[in-house]
């Protein structure tokens, strides 16, 4: 059974950071077929950070420079460290795994930036 396990959400301050984690089990795990989304209310969910097919990260438009994707395979967690957080960056984020030519997703945590 495929389980994904995200952590580190919170309120934080315009300007702040934070660093979410994402724990997989049940499946196999490359770092590389791991990705960070996210959803506000109302609002579809987008793309926040991932890998390409050769391994270099992605980023949306919105938080390049700001945010940087990474994994640790002993440890099977890929990470989100977010900076220079802003209010738009409110939302549940949530982390995917594709295996077995499926996607697989986490609960969420939610990440809320207001003063």
């Amino acid at each position: 059974q495929v389980q994904l396990v995200e952590s580190g959400g919170g309120l934080v301050q315009p300007g702040g950071s934070l660093r979410l984690s994402c724990v997989a089990s049940g499946m196999l795990f490359t770092g590389y077929n791991m990705a960070w989304y996210r959803q506000a209310p109302g609002n579809q969910r987008d793309m926040v950070a991932g890998f390409s097919t050769y391994g270099s990260p992605n980023y949306a438009d919105s938080v390049k420079g700001r945010f940087t994707i990474t994994s640790d395979g002993a440890k099977r967690t890929v990470y989100l460290q977010m900076s220079s957080l802003k209010s738009e960056d409110t939302a549940v984020y949530y982390c995917k795994g594709r295996w077995g030519g499926h996607d697989y997703w986490g609960q969420g945590t939610q990440v809320t930036v207001s003063s």
